[in-house]
């Protein structure tokens, strides 16, 4: 009988490590057993966790200075300036011999080529104080802290498990199979004691 020590130890270590990674999420609402609240860790903690995140997020992964500094680079811009051209081009030769008819008595191929190119000239050095101006509009909208901790704070529990699971599932594993292990080491060492 002595004997089954190990595998018994085994299983207390698998089962021990197994509530303690289930009581992380559960129970999710708080319960009291004969005077002790119970209540998982996350679903307790889950305000501090959403602010936490949505700290780290807004100060270490991602700015609103870096989004607005993203799409301010000449790179972007010049990616933009095609379809500004294309646009440009379109209005000339449909919109404005439409709006002005007699304008287009006056104006060649040769003109409406050169306002256009003004004209994209024009909005390219445009560009990056329009974007300034706007994402100045937007910053004190959009604050992202505040996004993520909203965000986090309203998942259910059930997602907030669900994300955590998907992310931590082979940690989880690994931490109940060394619970089984190092309780199949504890009593192979209790056999080794009681033979000594």
């Amino acid at each position: 009988m002595i004997y089954f020590l190990p595998i018994i130890s085994a299983f207390i270590g698998w089962f021990t490590n197994w509530i303690a990674i289930k009581m992380l999420f559960h129970p999710r609402e708080p319960k009291n057993f004969f005077g002790i609240t119970l209540q998982g860790i996350f679903p307790k903690r889950q305000q501090q966790f959403a602010q936490k995140l949505g700290q780290l997020v807004s100060k270490e992964l991602i700015s609103f200075d870096d989004i607005v500094g993203k799409i301010n680079k000449p790179e972007t811009i010049q990616k933009a300036i095609p379809f500004v051209e294309e646009h440009i081009d379109k209005f000339i030769k449909t919109k404005l011999k439409e709006e002005i008819p007699l304008l287009s008595m006056f104006i060649n191929d040769k003109s409406m080529e050169s306002i256009k190119k003004g004209m994209v000239h024009e909005i390219e050095s445009l560009f990056p104080l329009l974007i300034t101006k706007m994402t100045d509009g937007v910053k004190n909208d959009l604050d992202i802290e505040q996004i993520v901790m909203r965000k986090v704070s309203n998942f259910s529990s059930d997602k907030l498990e669900e994300i955590l699971n998907a992310i931590m599932s082979k940690e989880f594993r690994f931490v109940e199979i060394i619970g089984a292990v190092l309780g199949f080491l504890i009593g192979l060492i209790q056999i080794l004691l009681t033979k000594l």
